[in-house]
């Protein structure tokens, strides 16, 4: 696994190629394939999401998904090298080429749909913004934070959402901006600022690494919607076409009850046709992805169902304990839900 930073160079390609990144069209699996690994751009440190941990291995959903693209394009979870990206450069480094896949808890918006040249391949945590506080100033709501100090991420959809809200509820406050979210808690654990402002998800992952978390909270308001999910370069639909229906193997392997333990069995004895669809032992949906037979198989095998990777980095199994809520299945009273397999 390599560390990689965005760099003049890489800014000047971006230019250079123009910022939809159509250089590369059509050439990215390609490309992928003949250097042997996928490039995936991640979070430069957020527990639950994308951190390493301490013999240096990258895990968390959004490590999971690079690791899944990685099984379903050549059969190994291992082949991939991550770039831990600032917020500030993980859209440059897409648009560049620097990376293949970007998995790095964005936020899907029309402005980098539509103008930046990204494709956002699917959600993989439906999350909102929040506000994490330290209890002794004894704020109980968003309300009550009229004149507040803010700390915020630069480079991030909490910029606008944070002056939209306080606008429309005729408050004034204090931004103090830094470039990683591991500064932006330091700020507010060192008293600096009164108020912590980011994703819920990054909050609860936040707090967790201050010296004393039970001294902060989480304020209940949730003020917009911020749905997170891997981006690719537009352009490229065989490309797009890999990372999203690998998200989606992944969502109907859980609703299929497919799990890591149980897959290699499914796929030689089930009576399911949905199942036997999904892990290629009816049907050559592989080969309309470019991809072998059994490329559902391997990623759940070597990475999981949906379920596992939620629950072993954010959910039940993690040290954040975040409950399911809209990352439920659709059928469980939540929004994930993926198309079939046929």
């Amino acid at each position: 696994m390599i560390r990689v930073k965005s760099t003049l160079a890489v800014l000047s390609a971006a230019t250079l190629f123009g910022i939809s990144g159509l250089a590369h069209a059509g050439a990215t699996l390609d490309a992928v394939k003949k250097k042997g690994f996928v490039q995936c751009g991640i979070s430069d440190g957020l527990p639950g999401f994308s951190f390493a941990d301490a013999k240096g291995q990258y895990q968390g959903i959004d490590v999971d998904v690079c690791r899944a693209v990685a099984a379903a394009v050549f059969g190994d979870a291992g082949k991939v090298k991550f770039s831990p990206l600032t917020a500030k450069e993980r859209l440059t480094a897409l648009q560049s080429g620097e990376i293949d896949v970007l998995s790095r808890n964005t936020t899907w918006t029309s402005s980098r749909d539509a103008a930046m040249g990204l494709n956002f391949t699917g959600v993989t945590y439906y999350d909102g913004q929040g506000f994490l506080v330290n209890k002794s100033i004894g704020v109980s709501s968003a309300k009550e934070l009229d004149g507040a100090t803010v700390c915020i991420q630069a480079g991030t959809t909490t910029e606008l959402n944070l002056s939209d809200y306080f606008r429309a509820n005729g408050h004034s406050y204090t931004p103090i901006t830094y470039d990683t979210s591991d500064e932006s808690a330091k700020s507010l654990e060192s008293g600096r600022c009164d108020v912590l402002t980011s994703d819920q998800s990054q909050l609860y992952a936040q707090r967790i690494k201050l010296a004393k978390p039970d001294d902060y909270v989480v304020l209940p308001e949730v003020i917009s919607k911020e749905p997170l999910g891997p981006a690719v370069r537009q352009g490229d639909e065989e490309w797009f076409d890999i990372v999203r229906w690998t998200l989606f193997a992944m969502v109907n392997a859980e609703e299929l009850g497919v799990t890591s333990a149980n897959v290699e069995t499914m796929a030689k004895e089930t009576k399911n046709p949905d199942v036997a669809r999904l892990l290629g032992a009816e049907g050559e949906y592989g080969k309309d992805l470019k991809l072998a037979k059994d490329w559902a198989v391997q990623i759940v095998k070597q990475v999981g169902n949906y379920g596992e990777i939620f629950d072993r980095n954010v959910g039940v199994g993690s040290e954040l304990k975040i409950e399911r809520g809209l990352n439920a299945l659709w059928n469980k009273g939540g929004l994930q839900y993926a198309p079939p397999v046929r």
